[in-house]
C-alpha cells in the first residue's frame, strides 16, 4: 500500500511538471502565432528588429523575446531602451551620472523615448521626421544651442579656418632640407613597398587584383597612395607640411577606405584594433565607448577612466591649430562591426568574443588588460559602431623611434605623488639632465603642456621622436584619448611645467594670443575644423566653450612668468632666422 501511494506521488509530481512546461510552451508560441496574423496585413506591432540582425549576420543564433511578452510591449521595450537591470549591465560604463547609466551605444535606443525632449532642445516639434541614413548621420548630438556657420573670408569667400592659416604666423618656413632632415629619402637606395610596410605577409587581395603597388621611387610620387605620400614627408621639424594635400586626402580614407583586415593590438589597458585598408594602409581604431556630453566623474583617478575616440580626433584638429603638427591625422568613422570587422578578422581571439546582446545587437569586446569583458562590450545598432582612426606611422623597421619618459609624468599611485609635485625647484634639475641640457627639448615640453592643458589631458607618461634625428627634432603627440574628458574642470596641475620653467617658443606665444582674439577664436577654429568630419560633431559644446577659457589661463601663465623674470628670459625667439632652434618650424 506504501508503494503504491509514492509511486502515484512520483505520477503525479511528473504530470504537474508537464503541464506546467506545456504551459511555458503555449505562451512562448502565442507572442510568434500573434506577429505571424499581424505581419501580412503590414500593421504595427511587427518586431523589426531581429529580421534586421538576422540579415546583418547571417549564421548567428537569434536573439529571442521575453516569453510570454506581447509583441507591442516588446518593440517599446526595445526602442526604450530595454528596462531590464541585467541587460543594462552588459553595456553599462563607470558614470557616476545615475542618468547616463547606459553606455554610448544603448543611448540610441532612448532617441524614440525622448523624442519629446530632444525636440525641445533642437528646436524641432516633437514627432518630426528624422534624418533618414540613420548608418551615416552621428550617434549623438550636442543637446545645446548651435551655432551658425562661420561667415566667409575676405579672400575669395574663404572660411575662417582659411584666413587663419593664410596669416602671417602660419607661413614661417621651415629650414631648407637636407638628406639628413628627412625621414626618408625616394631618391636613396631604399625602396619601399606599401605591402612590406603594412607589416602583414599574407595581406588580403580582396578587390586589388588588377592593381598593383611599386616600390617607391620606381613610379610617380603622385601615384602613391595617400599613407604613404604621409609618411614620405615627415622631416626632422614636422609631420606633415601645412599645405600637404595629402593630409586632407588621407583623411578621407581613413573615412571611407575599405577595411581588409582586422587583429586586435596588443597592450594596453582598453581594446583598441589595427585595421588594415585596399591599399595596404594601416590605422589605430578606438571604439566609441562614452556619450558626447559625459564627463569623467569627479572621483575618477586619470588613468582609470575610458579612451574618448572622439578626444583623438579633436586633438588631431586642436594640434594643426596651433601649428604644431604633431599628431597623426585621425578621422572618425562608421564601422559595420559585422561586414568590416568580423567577417575579415584572422584573430581568432577576437572573433571569439562576439555575441548577440539582449536588445538584438552585435557585441564583442575583445582582449585587453582591464575593460575587455561582457560587462564593457561595445555594442552597435545593430552593427553600427562609431570610432576614431588615427593613421599609422612608418613602421619601426623602416623608422625607429625612441620612446623618453615624460619628466613630469605623474605617479600613477593613488596615494603618492611624483617629485615634480612637491619640489618647485624641479625644472632647474630637469634642465641639468639631457637631452634638456643641450637642446631645445624642454620647449617643445612646453608645447607639448599647453597642447594637454587645453584638451585637460592628464595622462602624458612617455613620448616618443625619430630615432635618427637624434634630439634635434620634434616630439610627437601620440595616445591622446583620455583628453576632453572635463568641460567644467581645469586641471591646473598639467601648467606646472610651463609655471616652473616659465620657457616657450615666441611663435607658440603669439599664435595662442592670436587665437585668444575674438575674429580667431580657439573655439570657432575648432568647431569649424571638426565640422569636416564623418561623425560630426565631435565634441560637446562646453568642450569648445572650455577651450577658449583654458586658453587665457595660459596666457595668464605666461604673463605671470615674464613679470617675475622678464621677456628674454622666458620667450625664446625661435621667428628670427639666425636665432631660430634646429627642431622648430
Amino acid at each position: 500500500m506504501k508503494m503504491i501511494l509514492v509511486r502515484r506521488f512520483r505520477v503525479l509530481i511528473l504530470m504537474v511538471f508537464l503541464v506546467a512546461c506545456a504551459l511555458h510552451i503555449v505562451l512562448d508560441l502565442l507572442p510568434k502565432l500573434e506577429r505571424r496574423a499581424v505581419r501580412p496585413s503590414g500593421e504595427p506591432g511587427c518586431s523589426c528588429a531581429q529580421p534586421a540582425v538576422e540579415a546583418a549576420a547571417p549564421g548567428w543564433a537569434k536573439a529571442r523575446g521575453r516569453p510570454g511578452e506581447p509583441p507591442a510591449a516588446s518593440s517599446a521595450a526595445g526602442d526604450a531602451g530595454w528596462p531590464n537591470k541585467h541587460t543594462l549591465r552588459i553595456l553599462q560604463d563607470f558614470s557616476s551620472d545615475p542618468s547616463s547609466n547606459l553606455t554610448s551605444h544603448s543611448l540610441e535606443k532612448l532617441l524614440a523615448a525622448a523624442e519629446p525632449a530632444e525636440g525641445a532642445l533642437q528646436g524641432r516639434e516633437p514627432g518630426s521626421p528624422r534624418p533618414r541614413d540613420l548608418a551615416h548621420r552621428p550617434l549623438l548630438r550636442d543637446p545645446g544651442p548651435r551655432r551658425s556657420a562661420p561667415p566667409p573670408g575676405p579672400s575669395g569667400g574663404s572660411s575662417l579656418l582659411a584666413r587663419l592659416f593664410e596669416h602671417p604666423l602660419y607661413q614661417v618656413s621651415v629650414p631648407p632640407l637636407t638628406e639628413d632632415d628627412v625621414l626618408f629619402n625616394v631618391n636613396s637606395d631604399i625602396r619601399f613597398n606599401p605591402k612590406a610596410a603594412a607589416e602583414n605577409p599574407d595581406w588580403p587581395r580582396e578587390g586589388t587584383e588588377n592593381e598593383e603597388f611599386l616600390p617607391t621611387g620606381e613610379v610617380a610620387v603622385d601615384s602613391y597612395p595617400n599613407w604613404l605620400k604621409f609618411h614620405i614627408g615627415i622631416n626632422r621639424y614636422e609631420l606633415y607640411s601645412r599645405h600637404n594635400p595629402a593630409i586632407e586626402a588621407l583623411l578621407r580614407d581613413l573615412g571611407a577606405q575599405k577595411i581588409t583586415s582586422v587583429a586586435m593590438k596588443s597592450g594596453g589597458t582598453q581594446l583598441k584594433l589595427i585595421m588594415t585598408f585596399q591599399n595596404y594602409g594601416q590605422a589605430l581604431f578606438k571604439p566609441m565607448k562614452q556619450t558626447r556630453e559625459q564627463e569623467t566623474p569627479p572621483d575618477f583617478f586619470y588613468f582609470s577612466d575610458y579612451e574618448r575616440h572622439n578626444a583623438e580626433i579633436a586633438a588631431f584638429h586642436l594640434d594643426r591649430i596651433l601649428d604644431f603638427r604633431r599628431v597623426p591625422p585621425v578621422a572618425g568613422r562608421m564601422v559595420n562591426m559585422t561586414k568590416e570587422i568580423r567577417d575579415v578578422t584572422r584573430d581568432k581571439k577576437l572573433w571569439r568574443t562576439f555575441f548577440i546582446s539582449p536588445a538584438n545587437n552585435i557585441c564583442f569586446y575583445g582582449e585587453c588588460s582591464y575593460y575587455c569583458s561582457t560587462e564593457h562590450a561595445l555594442c552597435g545598432k545593430p552593427d553600427q559602431i562609431e570610432g576614431s582612426l588615427a593613421a599609422f606611422l612608418p613602421d619601426l623597421s623602416l623608422a625607429k623611434r625612441k620612446t623618453w619618459r615624460n619628466p613630469w609624468r605623474r605617479s600613477y599611485h593613488k596615494r603618492k605623488k611624483a617629485e615634480w609635485e612637491v619640489d618647485p625647484d624641479y625644472c632647474e634639475e630637469v634642465k641639468q639632465t639631457p637631452p634638456y641640457d643641450s637642446s631645445h627639448r624642454v620647449l617643445d615640453i612646453m608645447d607639448m603642456t599647453i597642447f594637454d592643458f587645453l584638451m585637460g589631458n592628464m595622462d602624458r607618461h612617455h613620448y616618443e621622436t625619430f630615432e635618427k634625428f637624434g634630439n634635434e627634432t620634434f616630439i610627437i603627440h601620440l595616445d591622446n584619448g583620455r583628453g576632453f574628458g572635463k568641460y567644467s574642470h581645469d586641471e591646473l596641475s598639467i601648467l606646472v611645467p610651463l609655471q616652473q620653467c616659465c620657457r616657450v617658443r615666441k611663435s607658440t606665444y603669439l599664435r595662442l594670443q592670436l587665437l585668444a582674439k575674438e575674429e580667431y577664436r580657439l573655439s570657432l577654429m575648432m568647431a569649424e575644423s571638426l565640422h569636416k568630419d564623418r561623425v560630426a560633431p565631435i565634441l560637446y559644446r562646453p568642450h569648445l566653450e572650455a577651450l577658449d577659457r583654458r586658453l587665457r589661463i595660459v596666457l595668464q601663465a605666461i604673463r605671470d612668468c615674464v613679470e617675475k623674470d622678464g621677456p628674454h628670459s622666458v620667450v625664446e625667439d625661435d621667428l628670427d632666422p639666425e636665432h631660430r632652434d634646429p627642431p622648430g618650424r
